[in-house]
């Protein structure tokens, strides 16, 4: 666990990107690296720049990020979680929903996670058994909403494309029970909306763990509920399916995914 005072350095570190990206945007060069998944300089600008100043600070934590490659990672072992931006595609188009998402793994849980929206400057962050917040002050789920009531955000898996026929009727038969849906293009944010209320529930297939890491704590402190859609434990360390609810929309949401895909 991080001491108070660590905490508010790598707020501080993280906050710092937002000159950077405001910087690298000026100059922005796009790289396609699949499928509707890209890669910009900022995503690499942000990396380095953390990277950099974590080793400083903390030498003995290695880093899991998405522009780099990891190998050889133990599950009793402490690392760095990082999304340097997490929603490029949203950067590239100047949409204004992108992240930076740093999480602290230790031994097979989550400790602390912060993620930054440097276009509205929303810094969300949570230590565990600490509570969530957002720019310093306490969030929770909006709980007591029914699902007729409810915004249900989804992630479509742009980069396989091949899952869209398997997932889309799912899609549409929560979204006929629900209030409406919200596609924002950032799985960090996403499960950040729900920690604060703005959304009631998200879920998207094959999510890489720099995509939730950070998230799922800042839902879980604020009073969320999130699984993998076979209803088993997040595994950070790998790829997951991932269903983040409110505690009351839990059971009809994944009783819902069962239905749709039996075979989980």
């Amino acid at each position: 666990m991080l001491e108070q005072k660590e905490q508010n350095e790598i707020l501080s570190l993280v906050k710092k990107t937002r000159e950077l990206i405001y910087k690298e945007l000026e100059s922005a060069r796009v790289t396609v690296k699949g499928a509707a998944d890209y890669v910009t300089n900022v995503d690499f600008a942000v990396q380095d720049f953390l990277k950099r100043e974590l080793e400083i600070r903390f030498p003995d934590i290695p880093m899991i990020a998405e522009e780099k490659e990891n190998k050889d990672l133990s599950p009793d072992g402490r690392y760095w979680i990082l999304d340097p931006i997490d929603g490029t595609t949203n950067l590239i188009h100047h949409y204004g929903l992108s992240a930076v998402s740093l999480a602290l793994y230790e031994q097979g849980e989550i400790t602390f996670g912060a993620v930054y929206n440097p276009f509205y400057e929303e810094l969300f962050h949570a230590e565990k058994a600490e509570g969530a917040y957002l720019n310093g002050q306490r969030i929770f789920t909006e709980e007591h909403v029914e699902l007729k009531d409810a915004v249900i955000s989804f992630g479509s898996s742009p980069y396989e494309k091949s899952r869209a026929k398997k997932l889309f009727p799912l899609f549409y038969r929560i979204f006929m029970e629900a209030a409406d849906f919200r596609r924002t293009g950032s799985a960090e944010l996403d499960l950040c909306y729900v920690a604060c209320g703005r959304q009631h529930a998200f879920l998207e297939q094959d999510l890489k763990p720099w995509d939730y890491a950070a998230g799922s704590l800042i839902l879980t402190e604020a009073g969320g509920v999130i699984q993998r859609w076979d209803a088993s434990k997040l595994p950070y360390l790998v790829n997951a399916d991932i269903a983040a609810t409110t505690k009351n929309l839990e059971k009809p949401l994944m009783d819902t995914i069962r239905q749709e895909f039996p075979c989980i």
